[in-house]
């Protein structure tokens, strides 16, 4: 697979690196290139030599005309056509910018297919994104062998990075709108496509979003997260409520459970590393959520390089309103009628099982979007060394909050034909609301308790 050895425009060198020494901040020179040559958040401005990547120009600041708050989000790219669609038939041409478990996927089934639509690089970043970055560029360091960070500022912490751990922390605390909360649905189809819907309520707030900020101690604790099963009948009023730590290891992550049979709150140390994921059928593992989550301390980092990958982007249809759940849902994956790839430059960065770790993945590589440092990609290896499970993030940019977040989350299990979609909301009023505000107080034990009563 080719790789682009040389960021001309970033001066980092793509090579696998020792992750245990402290990570330096970048000089005065280099953050200054936030802005100018680079994005405020470090992607490449530039485009590609044949322009199949375009230059970002500011991305959208805006919401299309009709767009009203608090309504279904208007499709800002819907007169795009496909440019082409990659299927089994064609898919050699296009190998070198196709991750291994999207071969497989294409190989796998005869329904599978890639439409490919235009490059939008349509994400803008509010003043205070653009500002945390550059502070965290100056500041920001790696602690504990790169389990904590240091001087770290709102989200972005190495917007100009040099080592695969770094990476991995943009991803973990990149912008996700600052606070919401929403309502979707979980499917895991069987091999022959039929399915009954999870139905989650979930809230969110990143601890200095917090109305109480000022009077918050939790000074380790980067995010808040709670998740209500609300349907089917049988696992209604189950409760997850977690305190994401910044350093896992020193503080792991502070998790509660709240069994609505039992009516009892418990600490909960298995939501973490590969954990089973809340009604995931065995399908997904708790770090599985978000693509990654929770201490990367089991794993050997190394930086590939960076590529062009085909990837899911502005995936607006996919979230139309319109459409049903049984419009969504297929045997084997989801309808991919309804998806949109484009061409986009990626970090490529591998973690490896470190000697004596224990996780049912081996291996995991990660394709982590230069324009929202979003993991769109991810492919997981067995105990074996044999490629598992295919990971794609379908995502959207949230124009009136400036924040890309996801729509549908798809993990397809290579060995087993079936797969896990989190996040569908085309039967929900609306996905997110970002205007929802917290206070600390709906982020305890007690709080969690109250959620659960039914």
């Amino acid at each position: 697979m080719k790789m682009i050895k040389t960021l001309c425009a970033i001066g980092v060198v793509a090579a696998s690196v020792s992750t245990t020494s402290v990570m330096a901040k970048v000089s005065a020179e280099e953050a200054a290139k936030l802005g100018g040559v680079l994005t405020p958040v470090g992607a490449e401005k530039a485009g590609n030599a044949d322009g199949s990547i375009p230059e970002w120009t500011g991305g959208l600041k805006e919401a299309p005309a009709g767009y009203v708050a608090g309504k279904p989000y208007i499709d800002p790219f819907a007169s795009d056509k496909v440019l082409y669609t990659i299927s089994k038939d064609n898919m050699a041409q296009y190998a070198d910018k196709l991750s291994e478990g999207q071969k497989r996927m294409l190989t796998k089934y005869s329904t599978y297919k890639m439409p490919v639509f235009q490059t939008r690089r349509s994400i803008s970043y509010p003043e205070k994104i653009t500002d945390f970055a550059k502070h965290n560029a100056l500041n920001a360091e790696m602690i504990d062998g790169g389990n904590g960070l240091s001087n770290v500022k709102g989200v972005v912490p190495f917007p100009i990075p040099a080592k695969p751990l770094e990476i991995v922390w943009n991803h973990i605390m990149r912008n996700r709108g600052g606070h919401f909360n929403r309502t979707s649905v979980q499917v895991t189809p069987t091999e022959s496509g039929d399915y009954a819907p999870v139905k989650f309520y979930e809230e969110f707030s990143r601890r200095y979003e917090l109305k109480d900020f000022a009077k918050n101690t939790d000074k380790n604790v980067f995010f808040y997260f709670k998740q209500m099963v609300t349907s089917p009948a049988r696992l209604a009023g189950n409760v997850l409520l977690a305190h994401e730590t910044i350093d896992q290891v020193r503080e792991p992550r502070r998790a509660w459970v709240y069994n609505a049979g039992q009516r009892r709150v418990r600490r909960a140390p298995q939501v973490g590393y590969d954990g089973p994921g809340t009604a995931s059928d065995g399908l997904r593992t708790a770090d599985n959520f978000d693509a990654f989550n929770g201490a990367p301390d089991r794993y050997k980092w190394t930086l590939e390089g960076k590529q062009e990958l085909f990837v899911p982007y502005n995936s607006y249809a996919l979230d139309d309103k319109a459409l049903k759940y049984k419009d969504v849902v297929r045997a084997g994956h989801i309808n991919q009628d309804h998806t949109r790839y484009e061409l986009h430059r990626v970090w490529k960065v591998t973690g490896t099982l470190k000697d004596g770790q224990r996780h049912i993945y081996s291996k995991r590589t990660f394709y982590v979007d230069e324009d929202s440092w979003a993991i769109l990609v991810a492919d997981h290896y067995d105990g074996r060394g044999e490629l598992w499970r295919n990971y794609e993030a379908h995502n959207k940019f949230f124009y009136d909050v400036g924040s890309p977040f996801t729509t549908i989350e798809s993990i397809h299990d290579l060995l087993s034909s079936r797969y896990i979609a989190m996040g569908l909301a085309n039967e929900e009023p609306i996905r997110y609301n970002f205007k929802k505000v917290f206070k600390s107080k709906d982020f305890t034990p007690a709080a969690l308790r109250r959620s659960g009563k039914r």
